[in-house]
């Protein structure tokens, strides 16, 4: 069974790395092999082939479910309920939409913005509401979240917003279905307690609400390794259905006047908290594969089965594939198989008794270890602390904020005094706790950044943590060590003198460029802010710079003063830390001590050029867009020119000014691809054989305009929208220049490949 399993999860993996989901015939052709393979009794073959036809066709029927292609970027009416807790911020409200009224191209599940909303919105309530729709989409950058992977894996359809110009209508509320009860506890807990980390982590913890953590929480518990504890995870649930269990069977034991076995009572009784537990988090798909893992370990003890542990394992996780083939895409799927795998394997070679503290903090270790290389792929870094943290954070939160938190939602409907007392202590508890890991996290050396290692190097590491935690004795344990080194010293692609690595970030509507030399970086712009807690800084162009293990900016150039590129610049300069800012608007900028840049200013990086041509410093050239900073860089063979918003006004002066001088290979679209910039005779002078456009997947703006791509046309210039390829990197090698679309790279068969290019 365990190796049945195995292959079954290789096949699955197997669909996860193709480009396009196999057809119908090449599907049959696999089931054939799979008819032979049972003949022959290869029961691996037949395993790898079941996996393989199972989640290809399962991924399939998601795609198939996406938003018809006839109503992308259309207005419709839909009558549908409000799915889950909706999410509140300064200025939106972000909730799921299940349309109750089958339409065809509508997908089964909606994710909507609604903007500035004049009525109160509830899980439950049913709406008919004006949304504007479109297809699944996200930014694509290098080292950045992957939206559209993860709207794949929840089933998410479309994406939209509200029209607030069309009346929306309340309907009526299901009262009576899951999500609404859990929004009555939510809205019982506001009224309980004061808002802060004790709400936001009582609301995790008791509902799978997590929507009150602020970023900077999320930043602490990431930081120090502590995230999985925030939340209704196998941990908790396994921990609530154990003291279940443990109380009601010696209770049945000590009355002892059951005719049936008090250990089955008990089983069912657990089994059925643990169900409450995972409803009260939505049976969302990481409390489905807890409940389902600890459903097959209950079973069998029900059945007094005597399977071994790597059975059990077995049967989870063959039992999880087949529910949730896409759960291989999760990290909790792996940390939550990985971390059981790990602490068996490390628990098995010693049965000497140790003091608590010494087996728990064994087990903390060993654990981090097993899952390095897993946070390595997932999120391109570890936290060095995290067995520190969790050997004071797990006792905590799972032996008496847990219980504490179970206990006061009980008690709140029947003893509300008794509940107040509870819900204040936990607010102590966490305080506390909090203290602590703060501390740890604000240690520069808490984090070890990644960057985006090769397949080869994972499936290294993953060998050489296995040697690591087997049993002392086992010869040559102690080479894993050497086997872990790629993870923390990988090999950077290096930057020859001479040559530059430009990356055209995908922020949306809105720009942000980073330039590497062989040992500089700059960062032109920063992208767009939304609210306090989101901008493209944060969003962006953080992960990208972590990503590139870039720790310092030489020199930050901030265009103009619009929010779609000035937005962001906080985030970055208050985490990295940086040289000189240049702005046209350094007024804005002053607490980074921002110059202005002029005309005439340059310096040179590892025998690459930069020059900026504009603003001049006599202000002739009216309006905050044509005053952008226009920088040009130069290698030895090639030439970039990054223009801001400038438009036909600057660009003339700029021909005006340098004439034959102003030249380029490649062109960032001055002013997002508007028809008020990229004038013939500024596309003429410069001799482009590239343009790339800094503008967002179906803006609401049309950029870039029709008559603008058809003047690149006609003077046979290739082009790349980021809305529609992702980030844009260009790296230039002697004579020859790399342009390539990180979307079409990656190529995942979920993605939306729009026309890439």
């Amino acid at each position: 069974m365990p190796w049945f399993a195995l292959f079954f999860l290789l096949g699955d993996l197997a669909v996860q790395y193709l480009k396009a989901l196999p057809d119908t015939g090449q599907l049959i052709w696999i089931g054939v092999l799979a008819l032979f393979a049972s003949a022959m009794r290869s029961w691996h073959i037949l395993a790898f082939c079941l996996g393989f036809c199972w989640t290809a066709i399962y991924a399939q029927s998601i795609l198939d479910d996406r938003l018809a292609t006839h109503l992308n970027g259309k207005v419709v009416i839909i009558k549908g309920i409000v799915a889950d807790i909706p999410h509140y911020q300064t200025h939106k409200v972000r909730f799921d939409f299940i349309p109750l009224v089958d339409k065809p191209g509508l997908p089964a599940k909606i994710r909507l913005n609604w903007y500035y909303p004049d009525q109160p919105l509830k899980a439950g309530q049913i709406w008919r509401l004006a949304v504007k729709l479109k297809t699944p989409h996200g930014y694509f950058n290098p080292g950045g979240f992957d939206y559209e992977k993860w709207l794949f894996s929840q089933r998410i359809g479309a994406t939209g917003y509200v029209k607030n110009k069309v009346r929306a209508d309340l309907l009526s509320t299901d009262r009576y279905s899951i999500n609404a009860w859990r929004q009555y506890l939510a809205d019982r807990i506001d009224g309980w307690v004061t808002p802060g980390l004790a709400r936001g982590v009582i609301k995790a913890l008791a509902i799978g609400d997590r929507s009150d953590l602020s970023p900077e929480q999320w930043k602490v518990f990431r930081r120090t390794g502590t995230a999985h504890l925030i939340a209704i995870s196998g941990l908790h649930i396994g921990l609530i259905a154990g003291v279940v269990y443990y109380l009601i069977w010696r209770t049945l034991v000590w009355i002892g006047l059951v005719s049936v076995s008090p250990q089955r009572i008990a089983i069912m009784a657990s089994l059925s908290i643990a169900l409450i537990y995972a409803a009260l988090a939505g049976f969302s798909l990481p409390t489905q594969r807890a409940l389902m893992m600890l459903c097959v370990i209950m079973l069998a003890q029900y059945w007094q089965r005597h399977i071994k542990k790597s059975q059990i394992l077995a049967v989870a996780l063959l039992s999880i594939l087949l529910l949730d083939p896409l759960s291989v895409l999760s990290p909790g799927f792996w940390l939550s198989f990985l971390a059981v795998i790990v602490i068996l394997i490390a628990l098995s070679g010693d049965s000497q008794q140790r003091h608590y503290w010494v087996e728990a903090g064994k087990i903390h270790i060993v654990t981090a270890l097993g899952l390095l290389p897993v946070l390595a792929l997932f999120f391109g870094y570890f936290s060095m602390l995290a067995p520190v943290a969790n050997l004071v954070a797990v006792p905590i939160i799972t032996l008496l904020v847990v219980p504490l938190v179970f206990c006061a939602m009980l008690l709140m409907f029947w003893l509300p005094a008794l509940a107040s007392i509870l819900f204040t202590l936990l607010a102590h508890i966490l305080a506390t706790l909090w203290i602590f890991l703060e501390k740890l996290s604000a240690l520069q050396w808490s984090v070890w950044q990644t960057i985006s290692l090769p397949i080869e190097t994972l499936l290294l590491a993953s060998a050489g943590v296995f040697l690591l935690i087997l049993p002392k004795g086992v010869p040559a344990r102690y080479l894993g060590v050497l086997m872990l080194l790629p993870v923390f010293f990988p090999r950077t692609q290096h930057i020859p003198p001479g040559e530059i690595r430009l990356t055209l970030l995908d922020v949306g509507q809105g720009l942000s460029v980073v330039v590497e030399t062989a040992n500089h970086s700059l960062l032109f712009d920063a992208g767009a802010r939304f609210s306090e807690t989101s901008d493209m800084g944060r969003n962006v162009v953080l992960p990208f710079l972590q990503h590139r293990r870039i720790k310092q900016l030489d020199t930050v150039i901030i265009s103009h003063g619009d929010n779609d590129h000035i937005g962001g610049i906080d985030a970055v300069l208050k985490t990295l830390p940086f040289g000189s800012v240049l702005s046209s608007v350094p007024e804005k900028l002053k607490r980074y001590q921002a110059q202005p840049c002029q005309v005439g200013q340059r310096w040179q990086w590892d025998d690459v050029k930069f020059s900026l041509l504009s603003p001049p410093s006599v202000e002739t050239l009216s309006g905050e867009n044509n005053r952008s900073c226009v920088l040009q860089i130069k290698t030895r063979q090639f030439q970039i020119l990054l223009p801001g918003d400038i438009e036909r006004t600057a660009e003339h002066w700029l021909l005006m000014n340098y004439q034959d001088k102003l030249q380029a290979d490649v062109l960032i679209a001055p002013h997002h691809g508007s028809k008020t910039s990229s004038s013939a005779p500024f596309l003429k002078a410069l001799g482009l054989d590239y343009v790339l456009i800094p503008a967002g997947y179906m803006n609401r703006y049309g950029f870039p305009h029709k008559t603008v791509l058809q003047r690149y046309q006609a003077f046979n210039i290739d082009w790349m929208v980021t809305g529609k390829a992702g980030a844009v990197v260009v790296q230039t090698k002697g004579r020859r220049m790399e342009i390539e679309s990180s979307r079409k790279k990656a190529g995942h068969y979920w993605l939306n490949l729009c026309s890439t290019l």
